[in-house]
């Protein structure tokens, strides 16, 4: 692969800057951010006075911790323009989330705001070793979802030629990946290995692609994928985090030269880890529920939010802002399955380990009486033949010496599991609700 680890002076000065100047922007940018949430948005007044705080309490950063969580369901609950802390007609556009779960939460940016998302965005692709004038294929899905516009206007900023492909067309993507030789793509991890087996069926070596860098977000993935990934295109896989009621992509990015956790861009979103149950704020290094407040958005400020995401603050390497470590579970994404706690990050690290099987899976849970069941969907790879039976009986072996519960697992023909083209659907719970 070839190094693409930016010049120091391509850097944004603040990247670089010293604990203490970031730290002292920060206070300066809170004081401001809660101050405009406190007197523009119904919702932060109210929760702030009913914890009996006010925006003049905080002095130091510290202090924000004495400030209430902000949780999707006040978002919910705000639906739609509820949150915006500007005259609606001053947003310039609005974002929403799917819905599938209730009412979507919906995100409200100012040109200003636009702005700073595509400043951060360009950053976080630099950070990843891309340059101006290099093609970047963008199939993260556009539309109300922030992947596609987030990462096209980034790309646009740091001076890319932009393809604006989208999601899906599987067939076309690869087409398009073949005659215009882009140089970064930008997906979903699970729908990267789809274009993965769309190569391999065409006969097409991955390996002699033009693609150097692949940025991929919008779901947990592991290091064991990252190396999957890697090797199978000759690129760097590098992590890039946001989420659309902080920003959307674009608040956290992995450094390519390290690929050690993904440096937060602290000048714009102010992190915290928590304890999930008691909210708790724990100190650097410890596992936690990452919360953010937002600095500089306009429209619509956001005060620790709970994001349910978890991971660990630890200090800066190539950058002097501090990194999360790589995200692999979510709060609500943790499976209990007699009484344990089970994340399919879990099952992924060790389906990885074993060279018969494909990175395809997924988890089905049911219940037989009052005992929860699991059964873990493979498949072979291609020409795998007889190993690949042997490899899903050591993959359940592997589940219960190290999580401890036992798994049926089924292995399947290649292209057996459905593909996702957006995030991946890891788990498919069937049990009976309560």
């Amino acid at each position: 692969m070839l190094d693409l680890t930016p010049s120091r002076a391509s850097l944004d000065p603040i990247e670089i800057a010293s604990r203490d100047e970031i730290a002292t922007l920060q206070l300066k940018r809170l004081k401001t951010t809660l101050r405009h949430a406190y007197e523009n948005v119904p919702h932060y007044r109210k929760s702030f006075d009913a914890a009996g705080v006010h925006p003049d309490d905080c002095r130091s950063l510290a202090d924000l911790a004495k400030f209430p969580f902000t949780s999707k369901a006040d978002l919910r609950d705000n639906y739609p323009f509820g949150m915006f802390a500007v005259p609606r007609e001053q947003v310039a556009r609005v974002h929403a989330s799917s819905g599938t779960t209730g009412r979507p939460t919906v995100v409200g940016y100012t040109k200003n705001d636009i702005e700073t998302w595509s400043e951060v965005v360009a950053r976080s692709i630099r950070a990843a070793g891309g340059r101006p004038g290099m093609i970047c294929h963008i199939a993260y899905g556009y539309g109300l979802f922030t992947g596609g516009l987030g990462a096209h206007y980034g790309a646009e900023k740091l001076g890319c030629t932009v393809v604006p492909i989208s999601g899906g067309m599987t067939e076309r993507q690869i087409q398009l990946i073949e005659d215009f030789r882009p140089d970064i793509i930008m997906v979903t991890p699970s729908y990267m290995l789809a274009l993965l087996d769309e190569f391999n069926r065409r006969g097409i070596d991955p390996r002699k692609t033009s693609l150097k860098i692949g940025i991929f977000g919008a779901e947990p993935w592991t290091n064991a994928m990252r190396s999957e990934i890697e090797q199978a295109f000759d690129m760097h896989a590098v992590d890039i985090y946001g989420l659309s009621e902080v920003m959307g992509p674009g608040v956290a990015n992995e450094c390519v030269e390290t690929k050690d956790g993904l440096h937060i861009w602290e000048d714009h979103f102010y992190p915290e880890i928590i304890d999930p149950e008691t909210g708790a704020v724990l100190p650097d290094g410890e596992k936690g529920e990452l919360v953010f407040t937002s600095l500089t958005k306009e429209a619509m400020p956001v005060i620790r939010y709970r994001t349910r995401d978890l991971t660990r603050l630890l200090p800066g390497t190539a950058r002097t802002m501090r990194r999360m470590e790589k995200v692999t579970g979510r709060t609500d994404d943790m499976m209990i399955i007699r009484g344990v706690n089970v994340f399919p990050s879990q099952i992924e690290e060790k389906l990885l380990t074993l060279e018969a099987l494909s990175a395809h899976y997924q988890i089905i849970l049911t219940r037989k009486g009052r005992m929860d069941e699991m059964e873990v969907k493979v498949e072979a790879r291609v020409n795998a033949g007889d190993a690949a039976a042997e490899a899903g009986r050591e993959l359940a072996h592997r589940i219960k010496a190290t999580i401890g519960i036992s798994a049926r697992v089924s292995v399947h023909e290649p292209d057996g599991i459905e593909r996702s083209q957006g995030k991946a659907k890891r788990i498919v719970d069937l049990r009976p609700k309560e």
